[in-house]
């Protein structure tokens, strides 16, 4: 296991930027990680996949011309996927996902950030051309999202705080966008295409990219 950093985070760079990209992640350990996935695969093979999805969301986004910080669901890894000379290490605070979300957003607005947009560390369907033309869509909106497949979004951004997104959501259920949309509909808003994030061994059974972590499946 790397390396823990010990409170505060004394490698948070400098504000470089107007816009800033918050990423969650969950730290990667055994059993703990992509539990409905690892329902059909196991455990072992489920991290593997996801640690392949996490260096797929660092390659996205290590060159974008944003600063980034790096959410932790449990604590602050030191020498890990995340480089620390291009993403800020910082640890979630929260009761749920929602509350996390809006003290990640709220600390960003608070460092003097204009445009904040959230991700999470597991989308393969994501790109670095969609978060760009995220932070495009709000030259414009006040608000974009990012629809997910399942129900859910993989982008959320804002340009200032909108408490309500947060609160009253049953996250992890299918039911996460179409109240998200609901709170927006008198907001200046945008979406991005749909995207699917994997969650169900469905998601990736007959993706050549998730092939190798699958071989234990065919036999």
């Amino acid at each position: 296991m790397p390396k823990k950093f010990t409170q505060p985070n004394p490698n948070h760079l400098k504000k470089t930027s107007n816009n800033l990209l918050l990423i969650f992640t969950r730290n990667p350990e055994l059993g703990k990680c992509k539990t409905r996935l690892a329902a059909t695969v196991g455990d072992n093979a489920a991290l593997e996949i996801y640690k392949f999805l996490l260096k797929h969301t660092v390659l996205i986004t290590k060159s974008l011309a944003f600063d980034k910080q790096v959410y932790y669901s449990e604590e602050i890894w030191e020498d890990d996927v995340w480089d620390t000379m291009t993403f800020s290490k910082k640890a979630q605070k929260g009761i749920d996902l929602g509350e996390r979300m809006e003290n990640a957003f709220k600390e960003g607005f608070k460092e003097g950030y204009k445009k904040i947009c959230i991700i999470g560390s597991d989308m393969f369907d994501l790109s670095k051309q969609d978060i760009e033309l995220a932070y495009k869509k709000l030259n414009d909106n006040d608000f974009v999202v990012g629809p997910a497949e399942d129900g859910g979004y993989y982008l959320l951004g804002m340009k200032s705080i909108y408490p309500k997104l947060f609160k009253d959501k049953a996250w992890g259920t299918g039911n996460v966008l179409k109240h998200t949309l609901q709170n927006l509909q008198d907001k200046s808003y945008s979406t991005l295409t749909t995207r699917n994030d994997v969650d169900l061994y469905e998601d990736i059974a007959t993706l050549d990219a998730f092939q190798p972590f699958l071989k234990h499946m065919k036999k």
